[in-house]
Parts: structure tokens; C-alpha cells; sequence
């Protein structure tokens, strides 16, 4: 699955710690920036290898989900090294990736342009995008209301976001060998290809993430409509869409 987009004390080694106790708050901004600041030069490998390229369609089909006309002004928010800044592209829109690791974009191989930015505050007027597209980087925000409820300022009435994260499947024997892959199996390639702490967090991280029920009721506290929860490739990811509401 792939690892986190990114998002204390600085940690010596750039990634998080091991013990049981996941970091929250600012804590948590610093150890995730670093840790992507460190996997960013074979975060797409290693993305790849361990989805056996399902990330590839999933990313796809969250750009289509957008359904926004051509031309319109999306942010990729957590864009990491670009990879859904690319599909945007190539779908006829105008994206603009958002990251806070320096890592990650210094890595990113992208037309669009890319801006250093804390995605809870972004440098926009309110209503001035279309769109928003996130990958992968729900579990790594500080706070997910307050993330929601900045998206609400920055996208238009009638624009659309289209967050895509991991999940779990229903299916209780498919969840069991899906819990084995992730946390045994994931944890063993990251630290092969990569760093291993970060990919011993990618598992729990997935702790962070509220229920369909509860996300879907965040984003309509935050003041979006026609909200829903898709699973996908089985239930091993989840997109969830929503438009932004009128206001007033």
C-alpha cells in the first residue's frame, strides 16, 4: 500500500518512532514531514512494488471522480512526487501540487507547478479552486475537521474533492489476509527498498482514519453535499467524493 503523502521533536533519523504511542499534533507534522523528506527518492518504487501497480488505476479513477470540466483548477494536496498532478494533467485540468516535505518535491516529476505548503493552511483565496484531489494522506493531517472544513473555504460551491486513502475489507477473509500482507509483508519490502520505520508506521497509521460514517459526517459538518464512501480493488482502498455546497 503505498506509503503516506506527507504531512515532536525532529527526529534523529527522519522517521517515526516505533514504540506503541503514535505521535498526534505537532508532533505528529514534524515526524511525518521527515520521514517523506527521507523516503522521498524511492517512494514510487516502492509504491509500485507493493501494489503491484493498483495504485496507478486508483489514481486514475479519483481524477475521474472529480468530474470537473476541462481546464479547471485543482489543487493535489500532499502531492508527494507528482503522480496525481501527472494523471491531471493528462485528464485536460490545470493542478497545482501542494506538499510540506521539501523531499518530496524536490523529487516530484510533474509539468504542474508545486508549492511547500501546510495543507491545513493553504495559500489561496476562499473559493478560488475547483477542485481538490488528496492521495493517500488522510491518516499523516494533523486533524481532519479542520482539514475538511479548509477545503470547504478554499473550493467553490459546486466544486468537487476526491480524497483516496487505504482501507480494510469488509470481508473477513479477505480483511485477515489483507492484515497479514499489510502488516507483516509491507513493513518487510519498505525496509528492503526503503526506510523501515516508515513502512512499520504505514499499518498503524491506518488507526488514525475515522469510520465511513463518521468521515462522510465530518465533510457535511464542513459544509459538503452528495458525499460518498467507495471501496475499491476489493476494499484494500477507499475513495471518498463529495461536491461543496451553496453557500448561504
Amino acid at each position: 500500500m503505498p506509503a503516506p503523502p506527507s504531512s515532536g521533536p525532529p527526529l534523529a533519523t527522519g522517521a517515526l518512532p516505533d514504540a506503541d504511542a503514535l505521535p498526534t499534533g505537532t508532533e505528529k507534522v514534524r515526524a511525518v514531514r521527515a520521514m517523506f523528506d527521507t523516503i522521498a527518492p524511492r517512494y514510487d518504487l516502492v509504491n509500485r512494488v507493493m501494489t503491484f501497480r493498483m495504485d496507478v488505476g486508483w489514481r486514475r479513477r479519483t481524477v475521474r471522480a472529480l468530474d470537473l470540466p476541462l481546464g479547471s483548477l485543482v489543487l493535489d494536496l500532499a502531492c508527494g512526487t507528482g503522480d496525481l498532478c501527472t494523471e491531471l494533467v493528462r485528464s485536460g485540468h490545470r493542478p497545482v501540487g501542494v506538499d510540506l516535505s521539501f523531499g518530496m518535491l524536490a523529487a516530484a516529476r510533474t509539468r504542474a507547478p508545486l508549492v511547500h505548503a501546510d495543507v491545513l493552511r493553504l495559500p489561496v483565496p476562499a473559493g478560488a479552486i475547483d477542485g481538490v484531489t488528496c492521495g493517500f494522506a488522510l491518516r499523516n493531517l494533523e486533524e481532519l475537521p479542520r482539514f475538511f472544513a479548509e477545503l470547504a473555504r478554499a473550493v467553490r460551491p459546486g466544486g468537487r474533492i476526491a480524497l483516496l486513502e487505504v482501507a480494510e475489507p469488509p470481508n473477513p477473509l479477505l480483511r485477515a489476509g489483507h492484515a497479514v500482507y499489510f502488516g507483516k509483508v509491507v513493513p518487510r519490502i519498505g525496509g528492503l527498498l526503503s526506510d523501515p520505520a516508515a513502512y512499520r508506521y504505514l499499518p498503524r497509521s491506518v488507526s488514525y482514519l475515522p469510520s465511513a460514517e463518521g468521515m462522510l459526517a465530518m465533510l457535511a459538518d464542513a459544509g459538503f453535499v452528495d458525499a460518498r464512501h467507495d471501496l475499491l480493488s476489493v476494499g484494500i482502498a477507499r475513495l471518498v467524493t463529495a461536491t461543496r455546497g451553496d453557500e448561504g
